[in-house]
């Protein structure tokens, strides 16, 4: 049980830094998303952050959906966390 919450929270970590990366590359508007890696990362990234698009849309042209979508994975993280803490030996 505990490597597969180990694995889990590894997941939620790395996803973490592609979203990261994903919010960091959208503030070069030259970069071409149908070019690889780019539309890799992409098809990774962007299914998740639609689900918090649809809360909230863009307003005024920034796009704040990432702001919810880390506090997921960090809510997630945590609660991944206190599993382990949880069980008993």
């Amino acid at each position: 049980m505990s490597l597969l919450i180990t694995t889990l929270i590894t997941f939620v970590s790395f996803y973490s830094y592609l979203l990261i990366i994903r919010v960091l590359l959208t503030w070069f508007p030259t970069i071409n998303w149908y070019n690889q890696p780019f539309a890799a990362l992409a098809q990774i990234t962007d299914p998740y952050l639609n689900l918090f698009r649809s809360i909230i849309p863009p307003l005024g042209g920034m796009d704040f959906s990432p702001i919810l979508a880390f506090l997921a994975l960090n809510l997630l993280s945590g609660l991944l966390s206190a599993i382990p803490a949880s069980l008993p030996l």
